[in-house]
């Protein structure tokens, strides 16, 4: 008596949910980095189409925030990355002319996927 199944229909199944979450996961990429492209124009960074490239676009993310550049290490260690990224947001949010507080919503899952968007395309 077989405990695990067909083989074939879980490796289709894993494969099926590898597959949704390689799309989410693109999809959720092009998205961020258009919002951080647009956010970087309307604060007159230069270079923001860096935001479409990865690990460069910290570099972006950073002038946004009008930090120097050192923050960039800052954002590679465990814990104190969280914090970074809240102060990097807030200060975003702060030249945007929106309130500082919106920074730390970048910690809240579904409002970590609205905030980037907001300060993009509102005015």
């Amino acid at each position: 008596m077989e405990s695990g199944g067909d083989p074939k229909a879980v490796m289709g199944m894993l494969a099926g949910v590898y597959g949704f979450l390689c799309c989410f996961g693109l999809i959720f990429y092009v998205y961020v980095s258009f919002c951080l492209m647009k956010i970087a124009q309307k604060l007159g960074v230069e270079n923001a189409w860096l935001a479409w490239i990865p690990i460069v676009n910290l570099w972006t993310l950073v002038q946004c925030a009008g930090k120097e550049w050192w923050w960039i290490i800052l954002l590679f260690i465990p814990l104190v990355n969280i914090v970074i990224q809240i102060m990097i947001w807030m200060a975003i949010s702060e030249r945007r002319g929106k309130p500082s507080w919106l920074g730390i919503l970048i910690i809240i899952p579904l409002a970590n996927i609205i905030l980037p968007g907001y300060l993009a395309f509102s005015d």
